[in-house]
């Protein structure tokens, strides 16, 4: 299992080639799904798929442009954002979402402090949100997860959840380490799909899931909050 130093030392370049990615899989997607699955409700409270990806463009573009202000990313934020696009043709959206996930990576990227690295996690798992209201395969995995992971495990310590060692049983029983050591406090125990394990982290429902989950909560376990 690699040290926590090695986990800590940032690949400022992950973010842009999970983004990519992304975008290779998820806008041919979109781009051939009927105008009328987009008004299928999401994980996300709410929200549409049209809306979640509504907020997935304008979150990313606001990257490429620099709007950072004060407040940028917090929901009343995000639900402005929306609102304004109530009003967009659907294509419009949707090349929106192309340019965002094409052009933000490089931005973040630049970005020593690594912030906006869980923006691009972000943005992936939305992508999970709209594949499972469309009744698509490989929400919250899929080819992409490569990626995801080492993001998942970075973003872990900078939202300072609690150490977890995930066994992961659809990757061969391999090991992800997450989260921060506590001193006085044994590592968490995840053993479960890889695809579960992303739900727990970004707060997506747990129904149908099958995992096994001790020396932590839900709750703790957190990115998103």
């Amino acid at each position: 299992m690699c040290t926590d130093e090695v986990h800590d030392r940032r690949d400022p370049w992950l973010p842009d080639h999970l983004l990519k990615t992304e975008r290779d899989l998820l806008m041919p997607l979109l781009r051939r799904t009927p105008a009328e699955a987009f008004e299928l409700r999401t994980a996300c409270p709410g929200w549409t798929a049209r809306q979640v990806l509504a907020h997935c463009g304008a979150a990313l573009v606001r990257i490429v442009e620099g709007r950072l202000e004060e407040g940028v990313f917090l929901p009343d934020a995000n639900a402005c954002d929306v609102a304004e696009r109530e009003d967009w043709p659907l294509d419009r959206i949707l090349d929106e979402l192309e340019r965002g996930l094409t052009e933000a990576g490089p931005v973040i990227a630049e970005r020593e402090d690594g912030r906006l690295d869980a923006v691009a996690l972000g943005e992936w798992v939305h992508a999970g949100d709209v594949r499972e209201a469309f009744g698509e395969p490989g929400a919250y995995c899929g080819d992409a997860l490569e990626l995801a992971l080492p993001l998942l495990s970075v973003t872990s310590r900078k939202r300072e959840t609690p150490r977890l060692v995930g066994v992961l049983a659809d990757r061969g029983g391999g090991e992800v380490d997450l989260g921060n050591a506590i001193e006085g406090r044994p590592p968490a125990r995840f053993h479960g799909d890889a695809a579960t394990l992303i739900r727990i982290y970004s707060g997506r429902p747990l129904v149908r899931t099958r995992y096994e989950l001790t020396g932590a909560t839900e709750q703790e376990l957190l990115i998103y909050r």
